[in-house]
């Protein structure tokens, strides 16, 4: 099990990502067209510096669901690679068997 704090602070970066994530994408745009002024661009790096860090989608980190893991996930299930064998071996994942040759 993770540490709480850990799983808690990447679900305030995944609230604050959602929150930010309009502006942030529009003042993207701005900086990245290259047909406007440099000033204007220069102004909407500079909005976008005064964001906050953690409201960067890349800041938020995939863990699973069940435990916090923050290594060895797998997003189409949203667990680790740990949960998914017990899960998948007990099986309470639809359609997904071990493999036998």
């Amino acid at each position: 099990m993770a540490k709480t704090s850990a799983v808690e602070k990447n679900q305030r970066r995944a609230r604050l990502s959602k929150l930010h994530a309009a502006k942030r994408a529009a003042l993207k745009d701005v900086v990245m067209n290259r047909e406007l002024p440099v000033e204007e661009r220069f102004e909407a790096t500079l909005k976008l510096a005064e964001l906050p860090r953690n409201g960067a989608r890349v800041r938020v980190r995939l863990r699973c669901e069940l435990t916090g893991r923050p290594r060895g996930n797998y997003r189409k299930f949203k667990l680790s690679r740990n949960m998914l064998r017990d899960l998948a071996s007990s099986g309470q994942i639809p359609g997904l068997v071990k493999a036998s040759w």
